[in-house]
């Protein structure tokens, strides 16, 4: 069984479910200077889509701070326009603003919609060999378009490089990859390669091209893995919104970055 830090597996069912606007908008009053008014935008889920710049803005606008977590939105903080473009796809969003003269912080969820993994400790000895995809930040969320027009690794950048992906359905074969020597013949210890992969999906964004870059490690056993493994799954910890804890204050884990997602291959 991999092992993945405790706050990416605890699904919290009140936001993996929350993917209608009328679920999405949350107010959270801090103090007693309360601001009454929702956050919302047009839609919940954003496609890529062939726009340079995709902007897409809060239903309603005031003045005051927008700010997100985790990190990878492209968002403006003084008008809360989101650029669809320009942000790490595959990701659940908590998208929270102040307004001038007040001090509670209201929010709401978006999604901009793509595919990502989990970060985490994947044991080949123990039968995690495959590194299954998380569609739009929800694990309950089955990738659209399967045989149908969906396909992964376009071009096979990742599969001619040794990262054996199947384009069907974007599975990573961990035991595949290390057996056809991404590492080299003798994996080392915290050996590491990124990869990045090219994808269409058929759903609302039509099979655009989008892009997700995949980071593998390599140690032959737990009593191996450094601190500064132990130190990133830490860093991550909340950040896959839909699979955590999106209780935490906003403004403590705003540097939080989930990308490129971090896969630790363990031997045995």
């Amino acid at each position: 069984m991999k092992i993945v830090s405790a706050l990416l597996i605890i699904v919290t069912v009140a936001v993996v479910s929350s993917c209608s606007k009328s679920n999405d908008a949350i107010d959270v009053i801090n103090s007693g200077n309360a601001n009454t008014s929702k956050l919302a935008y047009p839609d919940s889920v954003f496609y890529v889509t062939n726009q340079q710049d995709y902007i897409v803005r809060p239903v309603s606008q005031t003045a005051g701070s927008y700010f997100s977590f985790p990190e990878g939105l492209s968002l403006d903080a003084n008008s809360g326009a989101i650029n669809v473009s320009k942000s790490d796809a595959g990701l659940k969003y908590r998208v929270s603003f102040v307004a001038n003269g007040k001090t509670d912080t209201i929010s709401t969820f978006i999604v901009i919609s793509g595919i990502n993994y989990l970060d985490g400790f994947y044991n080949l000895s123990k039968g995690d060999s495959i590194l299954k995809p998380l569609y739009n930040a929800n694990p309950q969320k089955a990738i659209p378009g399967i045989n149908n027009g969906t396909t992964f690794d376009v071009g096979m950048n990742c599969n001619s490089q040794g990262c054996i992906v199947n384009q069907a359905n974007a599975e990573i074969n961990l035991a595949e990859t290390v057996r056809s020597g991404v590492f080299g013949k003798v994996p080392a210890n915290n050996d590491r390669k990124e990869f990045e992969m090219t994808y269409r999906i058929n759903d609302n964004s039509a099979k655009v091209d989008n892009k997700l870059r995949v980071k593998l490690y390599f140690f032959n056993s737990m009593a191996d893995v450094t601190p500064e493994a132990f130190d990133i799954i830490t860093s991550r910890e909340g950040t896959i919104i839909g699979t955590g804890n999106t209780t935490v204050a906003p403004l403590a884990v705003k540097r939080a970055r989930p990308r490129p997602p971090c896969i630790f291959i363990v031997g045995r």
